[in-house]
């Protein structure tokens, strides 16, 4: 007869218990899994099938029950390490968006909103149309297939131990997030210089004409230029992206090593 005693029940639980919630926080906050597009239950099925392939191959786990309060707490702690995994991909999306964000503001779009699905929420349509270039070049370049890769070695980099995170890596974090302006202001670049000479010739023909009607005139042409100054910069736009891309997955295992000490 198969008998399955207590002490194997929860050595099992440890198995699968951990990594899921560490995968399951890393899901909760890349800008591709955790899609509003995607349903839970799919989520959830990709991360057990994530964990049931990574469960062989993790090192030795803490010999303490799950259901324990310090086990209890060891799941705490993978959920903040897979959130905070999935959140050094996401500042490349956050960027992306302040670029559109800045660059629909100087175009005269900053009214212009739609619903978007991906987020739930209003978006500028700018900053819409170049959150969805990114989660297509995203796609394009395997960014879902780096995000598993960067799974599998967060276990190696940061194996599940009762010994807690070091807060730096929390702070490696912030110090990254800081950049988001920055990134945002290089990214519309080309669009706020076309639009500032834009501004400044209107400026000067109002004034050498003061009969000139910049509103009728004014809003068209930088309209216009911001537009063209977006389709001019597209064709450079991937390489940006695939930069960002794998600034964040190196930020990412950064961050993994910084919390193991």
């Amino acid at each position: 007869m198969f008998n399955v005693t207590d002490a194997q029940i929860e050595a099992w639980l440890s198995l699968l218990a951990w990594p899921l919630f560490r995968i399951l926080g890393i899901f909760a906050t890349d800008p591709f899994f955790s899609s509003r597009t995607i349903p839970g239950r799919v989520r959830l099925g990709l991360a057990l099938m994530l964990t049931l392939l990574v469960a062989p191959s993790l090192p030795p786990l803490p010999d303490i029950a799950v259901v324990s309060p310090l086990g209890v707490l060891i799941l705490v702690q993978q959920i903040l390490i897979g959130v905070a995994i999935g959140f050094t991909m996401r500042l490349v999306f956050a960027s992306v968006e302040m670029a559109g964000h800045l660059a629909g503001l100087q175009m005269g779009l900053g009214f212009a909103s739609f619903y978007d699905p991906q987020h739930g929420t209003n978006t500028a349509v700018v900053a819409q149309f170049t959150s969805l270039l990114t989660l297509l070049l995203f796609l394009a370049m395997n960014g879902h297939l780096v995000v598993i890769e960067t799974i599998v070695h967060s276990f190696a980099l940061l194996p599940i131990s009762a010994e807690p995170i070091k807060p730096a890596g929390f702070k490696l974090l912030v110090d990254a997030a800081g950049q988001i302006f920055v990134l945002g202001v290089l990214l519309s670049l080309p669009v706020l210089g076309a639009l500032l000479i834009t501004n400044l010739s209107i400026g000067v023909m109002s004034r050498a004409a003061p009969q000139f009607n910049v509103f009728a005139v004014g809003f068209p042409l930088t309209l216009g230029m911001g537009i063209a100054a977006l389709y001019l910069s597209l064709p450079q736009f991937p390489p940006h992206i695939h930069r960002l891309i794998d600034e964040a997955t190196r930020l990412a295992y950064r961050v993994a090593k910084t919390f193991a000490g």
